[in-house]
């Protein structure tokens, strides 16, 4: 039986895959806050779920094609895990990266979350 955070995490990967933006409300504090390290169009730090929808949307506007596949989630009270590899097309250009994303969680909603991408350089390139 899975951590009901894990769950909550992973119905978000869904959500964001289908473009369903009212489920993602649903799984987002109105004053979440998201982290995306790098120095490209997608990173920086958002505050408030338009925001940090805003920059959910920039993924599809700049990408061809983009993919997540989660290889897992760990997830405990407090926080979820999400092990992410992420594939893309742009402008030409494929990635493909692994990322791992931390989610603080309370009463069932994301707060905030980490984006951290194993190869930074790589990923700046591709969303520069």
């Amino acid at each position: 039986m899975a951590h009901p955070n894990e769950d909550l995490v992973r119905e978000g990967f869904v959500a964001f895959g289908r473009g369903d933006m009212e489920t993602l409300d649903g799984l987002f504090a109105d004053d979440a806050t998201w982290h995306a390290a790098g120095d490209n169009l997608l990173s920086g730090d958002f505050s408030g779920k338009q925001e940090v929808f805003s920059n959910f949307a920039r993924v599809r506007e700049l990408s061809d094609t983009f993919e997540q596949e989660v290889h897992d989630v760990l997830a405990n009270d407090d926080h979820a895990v999400a092990l992410v590899k992420v594939r893309a097309t742009r402008n030409g250009k494929d990635l493909e990266d692994n990322q791992v994303i931390v989610f603080h969680l309370d009463d069932r909603k994301v707060t905030s979350a980490w984006l951290h991408s194993y190869d930074y350089r790589k990923s700046d390139e591709f969303w520069i």
